[in-house]
């Protein structure tokens, strides 16, 4: 039984109707254009028509209907009748449909291989890139200031940065929007030289910077300005003082992993820095720990537990805690084990 509805002009269609919609739809998925479709669902209602009749249909001019039969006919669709003059026939859809959609398949599986051998031929680039794509180099303060804040801005998990007391380039005001833009949730971690103390403005910045929770540390002298963006990217100065802006932007390589080591070794002897509420330095003064420090490092080596050492010493469990994360920062690891043997090589602890 027939199920009808209205179309859009009122007019009553059958579910059939809806059929053919959908199979118009499967041959444009196999490359036939609209006027192709018309033609040939046509052809396949009415058994064979011609040019003229099958204009009318279609509301196409006759010489155009034309082009449609002949292309119809070169994709093995539609052929001339044999029976009747001037007459054209649909080729049976289960013949012609199945061998078009075999080419098309085709042609998809080869257009899969080789996006497939692009890929492998673009890792195979990537890691092994040529010398001369490991670094770039960068000059004028312009291009410089960019280059640093593209590295910055785009980094998604850390940033590294080493700086010294009359940095060549730093983000300044200028450059205060796309500071705001840089992505939430980047950890930072900055290595400042103590000169950075005397610059105009330098306390300010920093304290801005432990506004934003990045973690900061002083040592008296950093080896060189280095910042690097989620251990893949670097930059550091290529000139010296009173010269030409110049940088060099390192990509993922073994200078980059020495670089990031050098990194972590001034991280570790750097002093975590604190700042007053009147924005006057603390906590940089000492380079190692008080004696409450010492005491709870020798009972933790000892084998004692934080609770026992709280109770033994007549500190507050989260007291003791709290010193022993601040004796873990101060040292640059990340494990209890790593903090004692990091106590006995600075001479905290005696053998």
């Amino acid at each position: 039984m027939a199920v009808f509805r209205h179309g859009p002009d009122g007019a009553a269609c059958s579910r059939d109707e809806g059929r053919s919609e959908g199979w118009a739809r499967v041959l444009t998925a196999i490359g036939l254009d609209e006027r192709q479709e018309s033609a040939y669902r046509a052809l396949v209602a009415l058994g064979a028509a011609g040019v003229t009749d099958l204009a009318h249909r279609l509301g196409l001019a006759e010489p155009e209907t034309e082009r449609t039969l002949r292309r119809l006919e070169a994709q093995g669709l539609a052929a001339r009748s044999s029976y009747r003059t001037g007459r054209w026939v649909a080729a049976p859809p289960g013949v012609a449909l199945g061998a078009l959609v075999t080419r098309q398949r085709h042609e998809l599986e080869q257009a899969e291989l080789a996006a497939a051998l692009l890929a492998k031929e673009y890792r195979a680039e990537a890691a092994e890139p040529e010398v001369h794509d490991l670094v770039e180099v960068v000059t004028g303060a312009g291009a410089v200031a960019h280059r640093f804040l593209q590295l910055r801005l785009g980094a998604a998990d850390e940033v590294c940065a080493l700086v010294t007391g009359r940095p060549v380039v730093v983000a300044g005001a200028e450059h205060d929007a796309e500071e705001r833009a840089a992505r939430p949730g980047v950890a930072h971690r900055v290595v400042v030289e103590r000169e950075v103390l005397e610059v105009p403005g330098g306390v300010a910045e920093l304290a801005a910077a432990l506004g934003r929770d990045e973690r900061v540390r002083m040592v008296d002298r950093v080896p060189t300005r280095l910042v690097v963006a989620d251990r893949s990217l670097a930059m550091v100065p290529l000139t010296g003082r009173g010269a030409e802006p110049a940088a060099l932007v390192v990509h993922a390589s073994g200078l980059l992993e020495s670089l990031m080591g050098l990194f972590e070794a001034v991280w570790r002897e750097a002093v975590p820095l604190r700042l007053d509420p009147g924005g006057s330095v603390a906590g940089t003064a000492a380079a190692g720990p008080d004696t409450t420090d010492l005491e709870i490092l020798s009972l933790l080596l000892a084998g004692m537990t934080d609770a026992s050492v709280a109770k033994q010493l007549d500190l507050g469990l989260r007291t003791v805690q709290r010193r022993v994360k601040g004796l873990m920062e101060l040292t640059g690891v990340t494990t209890r084990l790593q903090l004692g043997w990091h106590a006995y090589e600075r001479g905290w602890v005696s053998r």
